[in-house]
This record gives structure tokens, sequence and C-alpha cells, in this order.
């Protein structure tokens, strides 16, 4: 398993358009990959499971990754979270 934090930056939090688009980057991988804010959990290949999360600015969620591909998933969520996720 890796794991990483995320504090998110945007004022808008990740509402529905990073919502697909996190998704849609999650989907890439065979690992499963958790979202936990709080107490709450969500699949990160799947849209409406981001968007019930209601994650808000300056939030930090947790991402675990497990699978076969989990290095490659750690690399490249990261990358799209620090670098890449669109508002």
């Amino acid at each position: 398993m890796k794991a990483f934090d995320y504090t998110v930056r945007e004022q808008s939090g990740i509402h529905a358009r990073p919502a697909v688009k996190l998704a849609m980057e999650s989907q890439k991988y065979n690992s499963r990959i958790i979202l936990f804010l709080d107490e709450k959990t969500a699949d990160a290949s799947d849209v409406m499971a981001i968007m019930g999360l209601n994650i808000k600015f300056d939030d930090i969620i947790r991402v675990e990754i497990t699978g076969t591909d989990e290095d490659t998933a750690y690399e490249g969520l990261r990358d799209f979270l620090f670098n890449r996720l669109p508002y």
C-alpha cells in the first residue's frame, strides 16, 4: 500500500469538473484507490462517490493505493493532484 495526503488549494474545492478528471485519472490504474476525508471514504474512480465527500478548500484528503501497479498509480496521482488538477 502507498498513501499520501493532499491539501485542497482551490477555493471552490473539488466540484464536478475536477471530480470527473480525478476519476478518469484513477481509472487509468489497476490498483484500488480510496480517498479519505474525516470519517468518510470514496472510491477515486467513482465521480459521484468523490462528489459525495463534499471536498472543500483547505480540506486534507488522504489517498491510499493498493494493487499491482500501486507505485505507478502513486506517482501518477500525486502528479495529477499537485500539478494538473483542473478547477
